[in-house]
């Protein structure tokens, strides 16, 4: 049964926990369910009012009610949220389903763990948040030099390669406050993590137990893999059938 009308941080930990792995907002191009989804009760609900003109009004209690969970969520300690899983979209890992992600980082778990895969100012980054605990953008900036649109591009990289992570917002002088990060690691109490072959399976069986039937086309998107390593990984969990000219993976 879907939950759908999610209001509160409790009932949004709930969804993730069952779903496992999901985005804030829906996209058509990836079968992860997304948050917006079960607050607004369609994927394809507006974001905002707008007048008979179209010209934006405000936005939709819903789109209020999504960003501040975004925030909410991370700052609370009941889910992994972040640009984790590649492109733009902000991904909610359910604290079951994060020591899947992170194994296959191949790092120990520890709060020191990106020490040798780093360089530049990702290493900076990283190090600063490590000595200073969590930061927001502006603070990163003031304490790197480097200009915004670097520090923008590294964060990023350091949330897909699971350095860093959401951790509720900061406040500012001015205007709304600004979202934190710190470290995964840190942030997460990370149990012995499973080889990294077993842990794509078992991302596999979470994305497929939303989607029922997969292309490694749309793991490949949801997930970020190579597509013949999502081949490969699909034909191990799942049972393949001819889609006319591509491969159909479904529950065994």
């Amino acid at each position: 049964m879907r939950l759908v009308g999610v209001r509160t941080v409790t009932q949004a930990a709930a969804w993730l926990d069952r779903v496992g792995l999901g985005l804030l907002f829906a996209r058509a191009d990836v079968v992860l369910p997304s948050l917006w989804e079960a607050i607004a009760g369609d994927a394809q609900a507006p974001w905002a009012i707008r007048d008979g003109d179209g010209a934006f009004v405000r936005w939709s209690k819903s789109a209020g009610i999504a960003w501040g969970l975004k925030d909410e969520l991370p700052g609370s300690g009941v889910a992994c949220v972040g640009r984790h899983l590649g492109g733009s979209a902000v991904a909610l890992v359910a604290p079951r389903t994060l020591p899947l992600l992170y194994a296959l980082t191949e790092r120990a778990g520890d709060e020191a763990d990106f020490r040798g895969s780093l360089d530049g100012l990702e290493l900076e980054i990283a190090e600063t948040v490590l000595a200073e605990g969590r930061l927001s953008g502006p603070q990163l900036r003031a304490a790197t030099g480097a200009p915004k649109q670097d520090v923008e591009r590294a964060t990023v990289r350091l949330q897909r390669a699971l350095v860093l992570t959401h951790a509720g917002l900061v406040e500012q002088d001015r205007g709304w406050g600004s979202v934190a990060l710190d470290l995964v690691a840190r942030r997460w109490t990370l149990p012995e993590l499973p080889p990294a072959e077993e842990a794509r399976r078992a991302l596999a069986e979470v994305v497929l137990d939303h989607a029922v039937e997969l292309t490694a086309a749309d793991l490949s998107a949801a997930l970020g893999w190579r597509r013949r390593l999502c081949a490969d990984v699909l034909d191990a969990v799942a049972e393949g059938r001819d889609g006319g000219g591509f491969r159909i993976w479904t529950r065994n």
